[in-house]
């Protein structure tokens, strides 16, 4: 078998599994779609500010962590901790600059240096509820040596729920994934550099890209020449808990290159996974700048955007899935 049938053989046999269960990637309800490309963002030139770190920064001596292991049961717990104590995080609430207090610590007590890069969201309505214009912050965790003129990786994951939402599955999965994959990364070597984030606002507050997704583009619209000429990859981990098969997930906007690379891992590494096509995660924005990027994440279920999104919608064989994907990609 040729090594292009054997990339695929893992595509076709995750079909099998998941017997139409991943559509295209697309949200239950309608997504933004392409036809809004053109939309910008404008946002006041806010610089982002670090938040206090301590004076001693771990040892990044790869030797020095021991052996590398997802530790399924600590996402379960980030899980937990976000939709089941926390709760709803619409993105200018308490609760949601709880969440991101809670997410600033991880990163910190982890060795990165951490900011918020704050931003304004418009009032509208998300997912049916009404809600106010305010204030929110991304959380970006950046290696302490961090050279924006050498290539590097980011990942990121929304923190920002729906009103209505606990937002388990939609997006404590994701948050959880990527602590994890923050804690491996912060003492072992990666193929590349890689920054995490936690956008904020992802959750729509209206119709179309010019009303979604605003953490993300308030990333992108800020970064410098080097930073976007030197990122190699994006990766949006939204929704990544349910389901037997890993949807990898492009907007087609871009190039399709960290798709294909995460693809091909995961036939390296034995985990089902399934291309498609979707624009409704934070990737997009990052797309439409012409940057590669992916989603991994997006199997429909039943407590989507609603009250019974619980800690108990989440898998742990899924998360175990995605971590062993993430993590042998960053290594690679």
């Amino acid at each position: 078998m040729s090594e292009q049938a054997r990339r695929w053989a893992v595509v076709a046999l995750a079909v099998l599994f998941v017997a139409g269960g991943c559509d295209g990637g697309a949200e239950p309800q309608a997504a933004p779609n392409s036809s809004a490309t053109s939309t910008t963002l404008t946002l006041p030139p806010v610089a982002p500010t670090a938040t206090p770190t301590s004076s001693a920064t771990p040892s990044r001596d790869p030797g020095a962590a021991g052996p590398a292991r997802f530790r399924v049961d600590a996402s379960l717990q980030s899980v937990r901790r976000l939709a089941g104590r926390i709760g709803p995080r619409e993105t200018t609430s308490h609760a949601y600059a709880r969440a991101a207090g809670w997410v600033e610590r991880r990163f910190d007590a982890t060795g990165y240096d951490v900011m918020r890069q704050r931003l304004s969201v418009p009032a509208g309505v998300s997912w049916g509820v009404p809600v106010d214009a305010g204030r929110t912050w991304n959380v970006i965790a950046q290696p302490a040596d961090f050279d924006p003129f050498r290539p590097y990786r980011l990942v990121g994951a929304h923190l920002d729920t729906v009103p209505q939402a606990p937002g388990a599955e939609d997006n404590a999965s994701g948050v959880a994934v990527l602590l994890e994959l923050a804690r491996l990364a912060a003492g072992r070597r990666t193929g590349l550099p890689v920054v995490f984030v936690a956008f904020a606002a992802e959750e729509p507050r209206g119709d179309g890209d010019a009303l979604h997704h605003f953490g993300s583009r308030a990333y992108v619209a800020r970064m410098p020449v080097e930073e976007r000429r030197n990122l190699t990859a994006m990766v949006s981990l939204d929704r990544v808990g349910v389901g037997r098969v890993v949807p990898v997930c492009t907007g087609g906007a871009g190039p399709a290159s960290v798709q294909a690379a995460l693809l091909t891992t995961a036939q390296r590494t034995g985990v089902a996974a399934l291309g498609c096509d979707n624009t409704s995660s934070d990737h997009w924005s990052f797309e439409l700048a012409g940057m590669p990027a992916a989603r991994v994440g997006s199997t429909p279920y039943a407590s989507y955007h609603s009250a019974a999104d619980l800690p108990g919608v989440v898998r742990p064989a899924q998360l175990r899935r995605v971590g062993a994907l993430m993590w042998d990609w960053l290594r690679s």
